[in-house]
């Protein structure tokens, strides 16, 4: 088990009512692992407790196969954004990455992978993130989007994508391993 994860054992809906509870008090924790008889239901259970958002964002590559990336609360983030009532999944990513880090010209390549984690902000939020696989022109200047707390955005090689794994979030390392696994074996 990793450090700072839980396993919590789920047969019915008061236990996942429990773990909820138990990830809202323990700041300090990572992330779970909830497991059960029926995966489905559970996932069913635990859905109940969160309101669900759906974000896209991007998983930017230029030219010389570096990772765009932001900095944004003290941690390493890559952009990514909520998606607008009646927008495209694909359509809001675009949008999140250009407003983001201010790169205009972007090709959205295809869909990556999917993330899930929770926080809370007004209750307890489910944030489901879209992630594309995206290419970017490192010539275009960077803007960080500051009203979004972002202080710094950078083209990142190997030696800063290291750097980032060191500070960067659970969710965020899902994607990093996508984009390493796609960008360098592309099918």
């Amino acid at each position: 088990m990793p450090h700072k994860w839980l396993a919590f054992r789920v047969e019915n809906v008061d236990d996942v009512e429990r773990l909820v509870a138990t990830l809202l008090q323990q700041t300090d924790l990572k992330g779970a692992y909830a497991f059960g008889r029926d995966t489905e239901e559970v996932w069913e259970w635990f859905k109940r407790g969160y309101r669900l958002v759906h974000a896209a964002g991007g998983a930017v590559t230029d030219a010389d196969g570096r990772l765009l990336a932001i900095h944004r609360l003290g941690c390493w983030d890559l952009p990514k954004g909520k998606v607008e009532p009646g927008e495209a999944i694909g359509a809001a990513a675009l949008r999140e990455v250009r407003e983001e880090c201010g790169l205009q010209r972007l090709k959205l390549v295809k869909p990556l992978v999917e993330t899930w984690h929770t926080y809370v902000r007004n209750g307890p939020q489910l944030k489901c993130t879209h992630w594309f696989l995206m290419e970017g022109d490192a010539s275009e200047t960077l803007q960080a989007q500051t009203e979004e707390d972002i202080d710094a955005v950078r083209w990142m090689d190997d030696a800063g994508r290291a750097e980032m794994r060191r500070d960067t979030y659970a969710s965020v390392q899902v994607v990093l391993n996508a984009w390493e696994a796609e960008y360098r074996h592309p099918a």
